[in-house]
């Protein structure tokens, strides 16, 4: 019996999200019965890389999802964080100009929905980023002092992410605008200004469920693997497997 499949295609925000609270876990739990959530996560990963690896992580000689030749029920894809990194900091390597990160995103669309032409493929928006605290926790050698990241560049990658989307016809989770509604954002949902605690976590996965379930697909619309336990006779148990 082959479940039908999520994948989650990004960058460490998703490779993370596994973690103890993390979104792409609480997705798995909440399909735990009918469907398999999927990590293709990739710390530090840009636009500009994701699309040159594509063929690598998604291989159409194998049926396009790892060897079951089923298309998924749908495609999360989040990146945006990375390719933000100011051109002119420590965090350079990683910069992607935003007009060339639009258009990976486009061609990443693209490439998802050549291979599965009707799976839902699902946009995120980097999230918003805590400038003082990328200070506080610098990923690499920051001999300058200054942010590496700001929250006014991550609401461009944002806003293009937003008009991808648009131009391509997918729903998309604008999580920079969702998560500045709360109060105190940058210390109850980012721990070092980028990455996220179990409270920015439960917001992805509450919105990745709403857009979800906007595209036919909820729980209650997917049937279970095997026979619920409710649903065996205690008299003749093995009669709910044939």
């Amino acid at each position: 019996m082959t479940r039908p499949k999520i994948f989650l295609f990004g960058d460490s925000i998703t490779e993370d999200s596994f973690d103890v609270g993390g979104w792409g876990a609480s997705l798995a739990h909440h399909f735990s019965r009918s469907v398999d959530v999927v990590l293709r996560g990739y710390s530090g990963y840009n636009t500009r890389w994701a699309l040159k690896v594509l063929d690598r992580v998604f291989p159409g000689s194998l049926g396009g999802d790892g060897g079951t030749g089923a298309a998924p029920l749908a495609v999360t894809i989040f990146f945006g964080a990375n390719d933000a990194s100011l051109p002119d900091r420590c965090s350079a390597f990683q910069h992607v100009p935003l007009h060339e990160y639009k258009q990976n995103l486009r061609s990443i669309v693209s490439f998802f929905k050549k291979q599965w032409p009707t799976t839902p493929v699902l946009l995120i928006t980097p999230p918003p980023i805590d400038d003082d605290a990328r200070l506080r926790f610098p990923y690499v050698d920051n001999p300058q002092g200054l942010p590496e990241r700001t929250n006014e560049a991550a609401g461009e990658y944002a806003r293009g992410c937003i008009a991808v989307a648009g131009e391509c016809g997918v729903p998309v989770v604008d999580l920079w605008t969702k998560m500045q509604q709360f109060p105190d954002w940058r210390k109850s949902h980012l721990s070092d200004g980028l990455h996220l605690t179990q409270s920015g976590n439960r917001v992805v996965f509450e919105e990745v469920i709403a857009k979800l379930r906007d595209e036919g697909l909820s729980l209650e619309s997917m049937p279970v693997d095997l026979p619920l336990i409710a649903d065996i006779d205690p008299n003749d148990p093995l009669k709910a497997f044939l």
